[in-house]
This record gives structure tokens, sequence and C-alpha cells, in this order.
């Protein structure tokens, strides 16, 4: 690869983007959408500041290396080669734009457990990770690791946020983790000491309920309709009570549905799925012949019948209403995964992609919730389609 970046440049870059942006909405790109067709070119940098470059995969003994080289750096895209070089081009031309490489997701989180327990391997991830970082100009990486399911585990989760922080220093890398809001694995990690390494922690506020759950639920709901079910309020609230700043949460919002046939809403028993693997793109919603409606309880937005079921996702009153939450609860700034936020007429996200979203303090002047709808891709009513 010929990308690269000095250290000086990238920590004014950290230095410009974090004090003069008022928000953050990133995004995840997936390396195999360039065999699709996409390109980050196709994404709209007017309301994108951070992409993360997903996945580069992780070797038994730590080693950090991308998972496909050819649509990594060698493929044409954007009229450059490969997916890192169409993003250095465009952080040239959006000098706000921060790219972070996601590190393990799919089959790769199952190499976590093994790397971060031994010293060595720690280590090595760590180094490996600045030099693919450095050789490809990028400006940190994030940690997708699904995740420490016990105590030794979180220990270790701990250990090797620690050394990549020896190599990666704040000063000039961002670092990154993503975690689910179930208190039941949140436990397993030593929370206050987690903010002191990273620089946000993505909260994955989705996928409460699913092909693995008895019954159908709100996948990604606000607030919880019973004590014992999982939320995104819940999740927020333990890691502050746990001592994680807020300023560093970022609230996940999917871009994609989950579907319960035979199931008219939450709670009840299902038969089966509709859509690719339960789920129906953001795009695809409301589903033709039903009726959208919004569960202000739970904040979660619905629709019942025709080929999926019941239907839980996110629409733009959902988003303007978890974006007002965060902006009351002082949350940090915005990220999305798996997808898109193109410039085409329909301005579709393509792909299966979330929202990390908040607010920074002290910038009370922006008019949050409206931003974050708008930043939303457009869709045909059910009656369109």
């Amino acid at each position: 690869m010929s990308f690269s970046s000095s250290s000086s440049s990238r920590k004014s870059r950290r230095t410009t983007s974090i004090s003069n942006v008022m928000y953050t909405n990133a995004v995840y790109f997936p390396n195999e959408r360039i065999y699709q067709g996409d390109t980050p070119a196709a994404m709209n940098y007017g309301c994108i500041n951070h992409v993360y470059y997903a996945f580069a995969s992780i070797s038994p003994d730590g080693g950090v290396f991308l998972s496909d080289e050819w649509a990594d750096a060698r493929a044409p895209v954007d009229g450059v080669q490969g997916g890192l070089g169409s993003l250095m081009h465009l952080k040239q031309k959006h000098p706000h734009l921060q790219v972070i490489l996601s590190i393990g997701g799919g089959s790769s989180s199952a190499i976590f457990p093994s790397v971060a327990a031994n010293t060595l391997y720690r280590d090595n991830f760590a180094r490996s990770a600045r030099g693919l970082v450095d050789a490809s100009g990028l400006d940190g990486i994030d940690i997708m690791w699904e995740y420490p399911c016990d105590a030794e585990q979180g220990h270790h989760f701990l250990a090797l946020l620690a050394a990549v922080r020896l190599h990666m220093p704040e000063s000039h890398y961002l670092l990154t983790a993503a975690l689910p809001a179930a208190r039941a694995v949140l436990q397993y990690i030593d929370l206050r000491r987690t903010a002191d390494y990273l620089d946000y922690l993505n909260l994955m506020a989705y996928d409460f309920a699913g092909t693995w759950t008895h019954r159908s639920g709100h996948h990604a709901q606000l607030y919880a309709m019973s004590k014992d079910e999982t939320s995104g309020a819940s999740g927020v609230q333990y890691l502050v009570s746990q001592g994680f700043l807020s300023q560093k949460i970022l609230l996940g919002i999917p871009l994609y549905g989950r579907s319960f046939l035979h199931a008219t809403g939450p709670g009840q028993k299902f038969k089966g799925t509709g859509g690719s693997n339960g789920t129906f793109e953001y795009n695809q919603l409301p589903r033709r012949g039903t009726k959208e409606i919004v569960d202000k309880k739970s904040i979660a937005a619905q629709c019942v019948g025709a080929d999926g079921g019941f239907v839980t996702y996110d629409n733009p009153d959902t988003v303007k209403m978890k974006a007002a939450f965060c902006k009351q609860k002082s949350l940090g700034r915005a990220r999305g995964r798996e997808g898109q936020l193109t410039e085409s007429d329909s301005n579709r996200v393509q792909g299966t992609a979330q929202l990390l979203i908040g607010f920074s303090s002290g910038r009370s002047t922006w008019d949050a919730p409206e931003t974050f709808s708008n930043s939303l891709p457009s869709r045909h009513s059910a009656t369109e389609r």
C-alpha cells in the first residue's frame, strides 16, 4: 500500500475534528460492499465525519491484517486502488473525516479471547495494528470483540486496551470498542478503567430480540417495558452507574428492522421470520400494505402484516426521540454500522446500517434531533411501493 500519514498531521486532524464538529455521525463501510458496486465516494460526507472500515482480521498470534487485500488495496475503487485508497483520497477532500479500522467482527471475534489472554499476543496485536494504521494513513482502530463472556475475559479485554494504548497513544490515535447494552455482558468489564483507554464506547443498543428469542420484541427499544428487558436507556444507565463517562458513550441506532412472522406485536410467540435472515433494510420499510406506527413508550417503530409479520425498527420519529435522549444525557457523538449514506436520488442506506448518536456538552445551539432525522435515508411510503 502507498498510503501514509505522519503522527503530527494525524494529531492535528484529530484536534480539528473533535473540537470543531458539533456532532459525530459515523458509519461502517464493510469491504464486501465493494463487490456489490458500493464505494466510499457514494457516501454523503456532509453528515458523516467518521467511517469505520470493516473488517480487518486477526491471526492466532495476534497479528492484524487486511481481510481482503484485493478489495482493500488493489481493486479499482472511485478512480484509485482499493477501498482504503478511496477513503484516503476522501480524507484529503474532507479534512474533518476520520477513518478508523474496525478489527474483528464475524469469525475473527472468536480469536480475541486467546489473543487477549496472552501478553505476547496482546503486544503483537497492538504493534501490528499500529503498523497497519500508519501504513494506511488511518486515524485509529475499533475493537469489535463480540464479546467478553466472563470475568476473566473482561480482565483480558482491559489488558488488551492497555496494550493498544501503549503503542497507540491517545494524543495521536483513536481507540473505540463496541459492546452490547446488556448488563449480563457489561458486568464482566471494569467500565471505569475502560473509559480511561477508549475515546468512545459504541453501545450496541439493538438486537434485543430476534430469531434467538422465544418471543417477539422490539429489537432496539430505548425504554424497556419490564425490568427484565434490556434497552438503550438501561445500557446507558448501567455504564454511567459504573463510572463510564457519558460523553464517551455513542448510542447505536439500527437502520434495519427485525421480523417476527405470525406475531402482531412484542411479547408474542412467533413462527419464523421474513426478509433476509430475519431482517429488512431501512429502505424496505414499512412493508407494502402495512401501516407504520410508533410505540411512544418504548420508543420504537413497527409495522404489521404482509410478508414481514411484526417488524420492529427505527424511523425518523424514533430517531428524533433518541437524539433528544442523547442530548439530555450528554452522550458523546455518533456512528453507523455496516452501511453507507449515499448521495443517490433516493439517498438510501446501502446494506445493513446503524447510526451511533450522542452530543458533546456545551453545544446547545445545535438543533440535534432534526439534524439526525435529516441524515436518515429517504423511504417510499407503504402505499407507494
